[in-house]
């Protein structure tokens, strides 16, 4: 991240937590035109899983039979840290989250203006894992894979 960035309390870092709000609250209303609006063409979603790399149509043809069964999902910032680039067009951020089934999960990504509107280019969602646990849990991947072929 560059170190020539505007303040985390700016208008622009107020409008880019109000798109990230809103990405949240279409998702845990299943609302897919309200979801998808707040992503740019092309975005790319990462989820918890190595192989959840979902970017532009492909993630939306993932997302439409849930949402149209009023099926989403919720995840609740607990904390967020905004940072936007000197030429104000590019920002990044990193949350904290709390979700019933995870937990407290992590989203992180980038934003760029559009047209004025802020859009999501990459959200990536994770579960933060203890360093404690580490070991433990990258054996139980390790095996995983290894039992998939």
């Amino acid at each position: 991240m560059p170190t020539d960035i505007r303040p985390a309390d700016s208008p622009e870092a107020a409008r880019v937590h109000a798109v990230l709000d809103d990405f949240h609250a279409a998702a845990s209303a299943a609302n897919e035109e309200r979801y998808f609006v707040n992503l740019a063409p092309g975005a790319v979603f990462l989820g918890t899983d190595a192989g959840e790399r979902w970017a532009g149509e492909d993630f939306q043809a993932f997302v439409h039979p849930l949402f149209s069964r009023g099926r989403g999902w919720t995840y609740a910032p607990s904390s967020r840290s905004v940072a936007i680039a000197a030429d104000g067009r590019t920002a990044w951020f990193d949350e904290r989250l709390q979700n019933d089934w995870y937990g407290e999960c992590r989203g992180t990504g980038v934003l760029q203006l559009h047209e004025g509107a802020w859009k999501i280019e990459q959200y990536s969602l994770s579960i933060p894992i203890p360093n404690e646990l580490a070991t433990e849990v990258v054996a139980l991947i390790r095996e995983t894979a290894e039992a998939q072929g």
